[in-house]
């Protein structure tokens, strides 16, 4: 993001600067309307990366060294993210194998299973790309969904879980992945690994059919029932061990965490809390807001995310201005249904009567339509973005004008650059 300041009739304006795809927009907001911006803390980094992982298993929350867990006997599966995930994977299982090795326990005992919940299958060459050449070459490596699911039993919520079977067999349960905001999970990484990442589609729906309960939010912990449903499902199978990373915009590993599931996952809400987690001391009338461009932006379901994180720091009745090129459209066949076939209201009824993944997604944009005008600069058809209810606008500046049209001439704003990765919190909430 870039700054410029410049004068004119008497009001000083903020030139401000926002990803789009793989260009920028430039949006000038007068200075005294503008509240803030908006952005994620820029922490120190650690000297090393690979340093700050050795650092985090020599130093295990809440277990001994991994290396005095596991039995020379025992089949370990290592849980690792899919190719849509940031995490480091092929940093991260490189010392979690020469641990195991120390221990005793041979690479033919070891499978790496991707957490794929019900995103696609991999082809070979991705999984090469997530876990290294090396590692490739000497433990298995598989797809969560490329073999039947065993039943464990039903959470306390409902669910049933059902795991990959190389996960239900094993001795020894590892995950791994990376910590940040999720918009109605609380948070990634820990035991989200399990489930929904290792889990049927059956378990998925029905754990994330919980989105819509109070507490369901980002940065929501204890009070979230997705969050305690997964922490559950995850004692069940049997979850031993993880290593988690948080990471900066950048993707630059910012701390890393290890041992414990439920303790170890809580240090790195801490420090995700800290990176990403803005005070705001009111709600504004308007927020701009950037999904942070490609790959980000690619289509509006990856971008709701952004849109979830900026009404956060809008008052009901207010305005969104949400930056998503969106070059493919909506991006999913059965969330385009849904926005588009629906109003809001039913939209939301039709998900708590009957959840469907997909449109679980418009329920969460639903409930946000109901409170807020969203007004959508993006590539998009215009008569697509007036179905889902939303404002479309070629250009940012002419977005900008309307809302000050509708609200006034005083209304208040907050900018937010990177939307998807941060959430503003109502100071004393």
């Amino acid at each position: 993001m870039r700054w410029t300041v410049g004068e004119g009739a008497g009001v000083t304006w903020n030139g401000i600067t926002l990803k789009y795809g793989t260009s920028e927009l430039k949006v000038e907001v007068p200075s005294a309307k503008l509240l803030g911006v908006l952005v994620p803390s820029e922490p120190e980094l650690p000297p090393s990366e690979t340093d700050e992982i050795e650092r985090a298993l020599d130093n295990p929350t809440g277990t001994p060294r991994l290396e005095e867990m596991v039995e020379p006997w025992m089949k370990v599966v290592i849980m690792a993210s899919d190719i849509t995930r940031p995490s480091p994977t092929s940093k991260l299982l490189p010392p979690l194998l020469r641990r195991l090795e120390k221990a005793g326990v041979k690479d033919s005992q070891i499978t790496v299973v991707f957490g794929m919940g019900i995103h696609r299958a991999h082809t070979e060459e991705e999984k090469k790309i997530l876990v290294g050449e090396d590692v490739f070459a000497r433990i298995k490596c598989v797809d969560s969904i490329e073999g039947d699911f065993v039943y464990i039993g039903t959470t306390s919520r409902g669910t049933p879980v059902e795991v990959a079977r190389p996960v239900a067999e094993c001795d020894f349960l590892i995950a791994t992945g990376n910590v940040e905001y999720h918009y109605f999970a609380g948070y990634s990484g820990g035991a989200k690994a399990v489930i929904p990442g290792a889990c049927s589609r059956r378990t998925v729906e029905a754990n994330h059919s919980m989105q819509l309960m109070p507490g369901a939010e980002a940065g929501s912990y204890d009070q979230n029932p997705v969050r305690q449903d997964i922490e559950e499902a995850a004692r069940m199978v049997g979850l031993d061990f993880i290593l988690n990373v948080v990471l900066d915009p950048s993707k630059r590993t910012v701390r890393a965490v290890a041992g414990d599931p439920l303790s170890a996952h809580a240090e790195a809400r801490k420090v995700t809390d800290l990176v990403y987690g803005v005070e705001i001391p009111r709600r504004a009338d308007i927020a701009i807001a950037s999904a942070g461009g490609r790959p980000k932006d690619l289509n509006f379901y990856q971008a709701q995310k952004a849109l979830e994180n900026a009404a956060y720091a809008v008052r009901e009745g207010g305005v969104v201005i949400l930056v998503a090129e969106c070059p493919e459209g909506l991006g999913e066949p059965t969330f385009e249904k849904y926005m588009t076939g629906m109003e809001p209201d039913e939209i939301v009824e039709s998900i708590r009567r009957k959840f469907v993944l997909g449109g679980h997604k418009a329920a969460a944009v639903a409930r946000i339509l109901r409170q807020k005008d969203v007004y959508l600069v993006s590539s998009m058809d215009g008569e697509t973005v007036r179905k889902c209810k939303m404002k479309p606008f070629p250009e940012l500046c002419e977005a900008l004008d309307a809302a000050f049209s509708a609200l006034g001439p005083d209304a208040t704003v907050w900018v937010m650059p990177y939307a998807g990765s941060t959430v503003p919190r109502l100071r004393g909430s």
